[in-house]
């Protein structure tokens, strides 16, 4: 069972493989997702010439797709892939840190739900669940 406000790092990561920035939306950090969206777009335009992509100017078709895919440049390759693999470590580690700050911050946790209790009854008011707390002035 998985928390409720936790984020998963890994799908944080497979959204940025999808499209640079995409993590960052699922963790709703809209200014970062703005900033990988933003370097993509600027790179390719800055980078890709338009002998490039005038295939396009026919049609999104398959084949023009294709045939802009095998004339982008290696370096534009290498470098949109760049991109794409330190947004998707970036993701991971923003959703890390993220967790590791709500443990932090967060007190007990229902056994069963995994929500915070509070501390002054004995069950937990989300589930039910009866919760063993030691008895004030016994040995522990």
């Amino acid at each position: 069972m998985t928390d409720t406000g936790r984020k998963r790092p890994w799908l944080a990561a497979t959204l940025a493989l999808l499209y640079p920035g995409l993590g960052h939306v699922y963790l709703r950090e809209w200014l970062r997702a703005v900033l990988w969206f933003g370097l993509v777009v600027s790179t390719s335009t800055l980078l890709i010439g338009d002998e490039v992509v005038a295939p396009l100017q026919d049609g999104f078709t398959v084949d023009n797709v294709l045939a802009v895919s095998e004339a982008l440049p290696v370096e534009v390759a290498v470098a949109l892939l760049a991109i794409r693999a330190l947004s998707m470590a970036d993701a991971y580690l923003m959703a890390t840190r993220e967790n590791e700050a709500t443990e932090i911050v967060d007190g007990a946790k229902c056994p069963n739900c995994g929500k915070e209790l509070d501390e002054d009854i004995d069950f937990c008011h989300w589930c039910t669940t009866e919760l063993e707390r030691p008895q004030a002035g016994a040995e522990q």
